[in-house]
């Protein structure tokens, strides 16, 4: 009888140290689940820096890099030059990818390294206390925004919007943004991963997927009703689906 469904080799059975209703859990078993499939486990390093992040190498039973907070670009950079033949994961946090490094996601992407960011956007700062983070949404709550962030007030100014920013430099090869508040969004996402792994694993330039994911505790909120504020909030600002695609003329989309 064919096997259908299992537990990924490349994830490790131990209890998570994340809040009840988080995403990250979800997206970790995304990607083992691809890199099982496309039996790369030994060819896998994943770089992850400070925050909710820091905690990935706990559960993926591959090689893992730990870079200070921001520079996690930097570090894949050298890591995908000295081996070019492996699969090279950025795990980053809205927070660590769009505030503190910020330098070295702009030159990464439009140098065209060939590593993958896996991109969480879940709006607000989470390891550190719940601080308003650069996709913070208007009008959303922070520790440092207790009245809602106000593009007018005290310089808050307005959601970067950090997919459809990198989507227009030259290095950047895909560009997608999904989901894990349903399964069909789940299934999309893994979709999107799959594509930028293999355009990796092809040669071709920079690929990131952003995914919005629920963040219950720091939103104040009851995991049920974090996802239905992610649906009802976060995906009108944040369009959900393939942002940049050229690898149709590069021999990898099928």
């Amino acid at each position: 009888m064919k096997k259908l469904y299992g537990y990924p080799e490349s994830l490790t059975k131990v209890q998570t140290k994340y809040c009840g209703g988080c995403g990250h859990g979800v997206i970790h078993r995304i990607i083992t689940n691809i890199i099982d499939e496309m039996g790369i486990r030994e060819k896998t390093i994943i770089t992850n820096p400070v925050g909710c992040a820091i905690w990935a190498d706990l559960y993926f039973d591959f090689d893992s890099v730990q870079p200070p907070h921001g520079r996690t670009p930097a570090a894949a950079t050298g890591i995908k030059r000295v081996h070019p033949d492996h699969l090279v994961i950025c795990y980053q946090g809205d927070g660590d990818m769009a505030a503190i490094g910020t330098a070295e996601m702009i030159h990464a992407a439009n140098r065209g390294e060939k590593f993958t960011t896996i991109f969480v956007n879940n709006a607000i700062y989470g390891m550190t206390g719940g601080q308003m983070a650069p996709t913070t949404l208007l009008g959303q709550k922070a520790t440092t925004a207790p009245y809602g962030r106000d593009a007018d007030t005290a310089g808050m100014g307005y959601p970067i919007k950090v997919s459809e920013l990198i989507a227009t430099l030259s290095g950047t090869r895909y560009i997608a943004r999904g989901a894990v508040n349903n399964a069909v969004n789940i299934r999309k996402t893994k979709q999107y991963i799959k594509k930028a792994f293999e355009a990796q694993m092809a040669g071709i330039g920079n690929t990131m997927v952003e995914i919005l994911s629920p963040c219950p505790t720091n939103w104040t909120m009851d995991p049920v009703k974090a996802v239905e504020w992610l649906e009802n909030n976060m995906i009108p600002v944040y369009p959900l689906g393939e942002i940049k695609n050229t690898l149709a003329s590069e021999g990898v989309s099928k």
